[in-house]
């Protein structure tokens, strides 16, 4: 799947970079993306975004890009919930955000 610039491929309920489809292409982020209900990368990411928004921990634009702003937030909210702090979309924070 094609999202914003970046091929992606689904894997046991995770979102993967296809390294090596465009080798001068630049990745924004270079990790598995956790999914859920079978959504694409960015719209994961932008419902993560708007809940955190909602809960006054995302400021920025929601645009489905796991940005720094967007890291932080989740990471400010992980630590805030007594999670694990890992800056990103992982299962435990998707069901304390009520999203799985």
């Amino acid at each position: 799947m094609f999202v914003y610039g970046g091929w992606y491929y689904w894997n046991a309920g995770w979102w993967y970079p296809a390294w090596g489809y465009a080798p001068n292409a630049y990745y924004a982020y270079d990790g598995p993306i956790y999914a859920y209900n079978g959504l694409p990368p960015d719209q994961a990411i932008a419902n993560v975004q708007s809940a955190l928004q909602q809960q006054g921990y995302y400021q920025g634009e929601v645009d489905g890009l796991l940005g720094p702003l967007t890291r932080a937030a989740i990471a400010n909210y992980q630590r805030d919930h007594g999670l694990y702090i890992t800056s990103a979309i992982d299962r435990p924070t998707l069901e304390s955000l009520g999203m799985t």
